[in-house]
């Protein structure tokens, strides 16, 4: 990784530049080796101490972090906190896209989709279909396990279906 340090007002002492190094191991390692470049910038003001510290990762991704405090370890602690949480989210993408990416190579594709069946017709039993009165086609409903009969109305002539309705009444079905 590259590593470049520029002070503002700043003069980059031995110390300085150890203090760096080590906050910024850390990083690389929960990078895996992954970050590519690294900016950092420590400026003074009065009392004021800041860092800045600017990663570039692997695929155009950049985690930046500014600390401030009132020494140069508080300040570069509080950078690198940030990043730190910036590459915790960063690291948990890679893994979430790798999983994505080898579960739909090693997939096994699935069989085209059937083509959905019309539903089949299955012939039950002939009906003949006898003349009788209404009355006569409720006694046959109440006497076999059908649910209905299909019969000639004896007054009209028609043929009907009077079948039992889920309320236990007999329900009646004429042509017009």
């Amino acid at each position: 990784m590259r590593l470049e340090i520029t002070g503002r007002h700043v003069d980059i002492t031995a110390q300085l530049r150890q203090l760096i190094n080590r906050r910024l191991s850390k990083l690389e390692r929960l990078l895996n080796d992954n970050a590519i470049s690294t900016q950092v910038v420590l400026s003074k003001e009065k009392y004021r101490h800041r860092s800045e510290i600017i990663i570039h990762a692997r695929g155009d991704n950049m985690l930046r972090g500014m600390g401030e405090g009132t020494s140069w370890q508080i300040a570069v602690r509080d950078a690198a906190a940030k990043i730190e949480q910036q590459a915790q989210t960063l690291k948990g993408k890679w893994k979430e896209r790798k999983r994505r990416g080898s579960a739909g190579v090693r997939a096994i594709p699935s069989p085209p989709p059937e083509p959905t069946k019309a539903p089949r017709i299955v012939r039950a039993t002939r009906y003949a279909v006898k003349p009788m009165s209404l009355d006569d086609a409720a006694l046959r409903v109440e006497s076999t396990s059908d649910s209905f009969v299909v019969f000639r109305n004896a007054d009209t002539d028609a043929v009907s279906i009077l079948y039992r309705r889920s309320d236990g009444n007999y329900g009646l079905i004429e042509p017009d």
